[in-house]
């Protein structure tokens, strides 16, 4: 018997089956995935005897064996196992990893590719942990997006499905934050701030009630650069990854959220976006990492190569997805870090493109993009991206003009010129992502209000900034002088905008401007003792909401004195800035009702 026909044999045999087993094994994957993920949380988040210690991490040495075996059943039964290993080959190489470790640590009691990086890397400490944390992570993705999961049978609201992601990871945070390890306090971190900085790091905010470098240890560190980097990748790049991702098929209500979150002519090729975005994101950001790693100063205390490799990867993932957190106390105007021009040029570079876009930058700087307008000159870069680039210079130049002038002799005095001029763009420039260089609470009243309405604009769209987005702003702007002119369309770089764009413009700015009244008019409420006290202002509460609905992380100072009620409404207005106002009434407003009839139009003076 030849060996295909025994797989033919094999195939008619197991077809039956084959549903049945799959199916049964998928579902306990997935609890599997999830006892072991909770098990590695609490073996890392509190402290145990060694008796414990062991039970706990037998449970992850369950998990990874499962896997293994979920692998070989679906090699045995698929009909073309060597088409399958080449359609899963990545998760075959993790698959062969847990193999390796497993073995290893039967012969031998411990994982010998863990151990042995332990040891080419000593700085980095048990570094073994972390790997399989990444390793059980990796395959809880890879179960999620595989081909015929269960999971996009749940019929939701693309909306709900990306406001629950969001949600999901904001629950998992606090959790985690809360736990006694994860912080440097006794008792771990209390119930509200754990809430608050788990949702400024996942709606990559960066108000903080806490002294970052000082109150979390190490692991805290890492939960907060995990939620970062989740929360950062956005809508397409995150959402939709928990769902199933692009590189295998997205469903129909997938594609059209994604299409109206990217606000793109095309799908960027649809099948590859997702794939693409997240190597343009990683591969940033290392890029930054690796700068940031060689420019740092000597006067910064790491302790070891493990920790500045660590504090590198951060602040480049912190300044890419425009979370503005920093390791250090008083954030970058720390003494270690005030001067170091070139480090704050590094992470100024970071912040714009992130805050550019992903559609805006794969147009940019895609080679093939980039080829095609070397060979044929007449053609330019795509409408959305001119609106992106055009208006987010605009706005990185007028902010930049206005902190010089306003503040040369203020919070810039005694600066060298270079170093004024290093400032000024900086902070013109994180307007989107809460970094400062400088105090904040002794910036002058009229750089605070540009700043506040710079917060209030925000970055552009399908980017890891918030605010209204420069798209809304271009198209309000040229409506606007369109009325004041008496034209007869609205018209932007040579194209004329929809009536349809333009009510969803005005919808953003007005549900934004609804949603920041309310929500100083509640923290006026909640922080009453405190404006009665002089601790703080009205204008400090108005800076601090439109900051955190902005997701923007700027403050005058006043987060760590808010009280447990204005820490919520913080963490309320950051969630609906990050997941986007739109996004919240589209997912809450149920179907659009149309009418088959109209009544006579109104008419009455305006203004």
């Amino acid at each position: 018997m030849t060996w295909q026909s025994f797989r033919e044999r094999a195939n008619v045999w197991l077809y039956d089956s084959k549903e049945r087993v799959l199916g049964t094994f998928q579902w306990l994957t997935l609890l599997v995935n999830l006892s072991a993920l909770s098990v590695l949380a609490i073996y890392y988040g509190y402290e145990h005897d060694a008796e414990t210690s062991a039970s706990l991490f037998d449970v992850v040495k369950f998990s990874f064996g499962f896997y293994v075996l979920h692998y070989l059943v679906r090699v045995l039964y698929h009909f073309h196992p060597t088409t399958f290993f080449k359609e899963t080959w990545a998760e075959g190489v993790v698959m062969a990893v847990l193999l390796v470790e497993g073995v290893g640590d039967l012969l031998w009691g411990s994982p010998p590719l863990g151990q042995g990086l332990a040891v080419l890397v000593p700085s980095i400490g048990d570094f073994s942990t972390f790997l399989v944390q990444g390793y059980l992570f990796v395959a809880v993705l890879m179960e999620w997006m595989r081909p015929g999961s269960r999971l996009p049978r749940v019929r939701l609201h693309p909306a709900v499905i990306f406001i629950l992601s969001f949600v999901l990871l904001i629950v998992v945070g606090t959790w985690l934050l809360s736990m006694p390890l994860m912080s440097t306090v006794e008792g771990g971190m209390p119930l509200v701030d754990a809430f608050f900085t788990a949702t400024s790091a996942t709606c990559v905010t960066g108000l903080m009630s806490v002294d970052t470098m000082t109150y979390f240890t190490s692991k805290g560190h890492w939960v907060l650069l995990f939620l970062i980097q989740l929360g950062g990748l956005n809508f397409i790049a995150f959402g939709s990854f928990l769902a199933l991702a692009s590189k295998f098929g997205v469903a129909v209500k997938q594609h059209d959220v994604i299409e109206d979150f990217v606000n793109s002519d095309s799908l960027l090729g649809s099948s590859g976006t997702l794939g693409k975005v997240v190597a343009w994101c990683l591969g940033l950001e290392a890029l930054g990492a690796v700068a940031l790693m060689a420019l740092w100063s000597p006067e910064v205390a790491f302790n070891g190569l493990g920790d500045r490799i660590f504090s590198s990867v951060f602040h480049s993932v912190s300044a890419f997805n425009n979370a503005g957190i920093t390791l250090f106390t008083d954030g970058l105007a720390h003494p270690w870090v005030a001067t170091n021009w070139l480090v704050h040029w590094v992470i100024t570079v970071l912040v714009f493109l992130g805050a550019l876009g992903m559609v805006a930058m794969f147009d940019l700087f895609d080679l093939r993009k980039l080829r095609e307008r070397m060979a044929q000159p007449w053609k330019t870069i795509s409408f959305p991206a001119k609106i992106a680039l055009y208006f987010s210079v605009i706005l990185v130049v007028l902010g930049t003009v206005a902190f010089a002038a306003l503040e040369w002799n203020g919070t810039l005095a005694g600066m060298s010129g270079f170093g004024k001029f290093t400032t000024a763009v900086f902070q013109s420039v994180t307007r989107t992502s809460g970094f400062n260089t400088v105090d904040i609470s002794a910036v002058g009243m009229p750089m605070l209000f540009l700043l506040l309405v710079l917060m209030f604009i925000g970055a552009s769209s399908s980017s890891t900034g918030g605010g209204i987005k420069t798209s809304t702003l271009a198209i309000v702007l040229a409506d606007v002088w369109r009325t004041v002119r008496g034209g007869d369309h609205v018209q932007i770089f040579k194209r004329t905008i929809s009536a349809v764009l333009r009510s969803r413009a005005y919808s953003v700015l007005l549900f934004f401007l609804v949603g920041n009244l309310i929500g100083v008019f509640v923290l006026t409420v909640t922080e009453s003792a405190l404006v009665t006290s002089g601790a703080s202002t009205f204008f400090d509460l108005a800076f601090e909401h439109v900051s955190a609905m902005g997701t923007v992380g700027l403050s005058t100072g006043i987060t760590p004195l808010l009280s447990a009620g204005g820490k919520v409404v913080l963490a309320v207005a950051m969630f609906v800035g990050r997941v986007g106002t739109l996004t919240v009434a589209f997912a809450v407003g149920g179907r659009t009702s149309h009418s088959h009839f109209k009544y006579p139009e109104g008419h009455t003076m305006v203004g």
